[in-house]
């Protein structure tokens, strides 16, 4: 195949390449695509440092982003200029950088969490409580493959979670039952599909090259598959795509609102919660790091600073 001549479509093939997900796909495109607008529709060749350090400097004065954000639309840049363009900066880029957010991340009480999970049914009760029983991120869940799920040793593996990481992680023993007799369901439309022509999932990398057979498989089907296929605009291939996150989201939204909880939580707020209630049952950080595919056990500490009693188990003195 040979690589794509517009822009932002060397940009997708590159990323690609180098097994990231459609989520940074999306991402990347996105910056550049503002990055590019932001000066004119000119040729990123035709700029350099002194536009990069402009457009990200507009976003942290006039578009007030989160310094995550910026960071993300230079990175978004940079791989734009290092791996697409095969051109190296050679100037440090001193834009002004937008204020790092110091904000905690909200946590559920366990009753909080308990209560949002009872007002959810089917699928989407199923997801929340692996992403509160099992400390997985949104998308982390939604690419679990059957074969992930080890039903025998209680745990579920992560393959390529963020950073390109794998980890292994529990399965509570309480949604096991469940979960089982939604992959039973999730065979029968498998095999319905095998039956009708199709039944092909995507894969990761350059296995579908060596092992031409595999997409059918019953092991490498996504747990969590969509109600309708879809055509990849690739190799015209109909295809059973996961869940499509948006849907998670909206019935949590609506178990929310229906559990009559006031505090704005989303799917990210379970992954929080468990690593919290984790800390406050004793277990120990570089566990809790370990389970959470954090890189290093800082971004873990900011949890012990929204535990019930605080990271130094300060009591109030109206308590005591």
């Amino acid at each position: 195949m040979n690589p794509p001549k517009k822009l932002l479509d060397q940009v997708r093939y590159n990323i690609r390449l180098k097994r990231y997900s459609r989520s940074t796909e999306k991402t990347y495109v996105h910056w550049i695509k503002r990055f590019i607008l932001f000066h004119n529709k000119r040729h990123p060749l035709e700029m350099g440092e002194c536009e990069i350090e402009a457009f990200l400097t507009d976003l942290a004065v006039h578009g007030k982003v989160a310094a995550s954000t910026q960071n993300q639309a230079f990175h978004a840049i940079l791989f734009l200029y290092r791996y697409v363009l095969n051109k190296e900066l050679m100037q440090s880029i001193q834009a002004v950088r937008a204020k790092r957010s110091q904000r905690l991340p909200l946590v559920l009480s366990r009753e909080e969490a308990h209560k949002i999970i009872d007002s959810m049914d089917g699928v989407g009760k199923l997801i929340i409580q692996i992403l509160y029983g099992c400390g997985l991120r949104l998308g982390e869940c939604l690419q679990l493959r059957v074969k992930d799920i080890d039903f025998a040793l209680n745990q579920l593996i992560i393959h390529d979670g963020k950073g390109q990481k794998s980890r292994r992680t529990m399965l509570p023993e309480s949604i096991q039952m469940a979960l089982q007799t939604h992959l039973r369901r999730v065979q029968l439309l498998h095999q319905a599909d095998r039956k009708s022509g199709y039944g092909k999932v995507a894969l990761p990398g350059a296995l579908a090259r060596k092992y031409p057979q595999a997409d059918i498989e019953w092991g490498w089907q996504y747990a969590f598959p969509a109600k309708t296929m879809h055509r990849e605009a690739d190799s015209g291939i109909m295809r059973r795509h996961h869940i499509h996150p948006s849907q998670i989201q909206r019935a949590l939204k609506k178990a929310v609102a229906t559990a009559g909880i006031a505090k704005p939580a989303h799917c990210h707020t379970f992954r929080h919660s468990f690593a919290t209630h984790l800390l406050e049952a004793g277990y120990d950080i570089r566990t809790i790091q370990e389970l959470l595919g954090h890189n290093d056990v800082s971004t873990t500490m900011i949890y012990t600073h929204v535990m019930n009693r605080g990271g130094l188990a300060v009591r109030s003195p109206l308590d005591t």
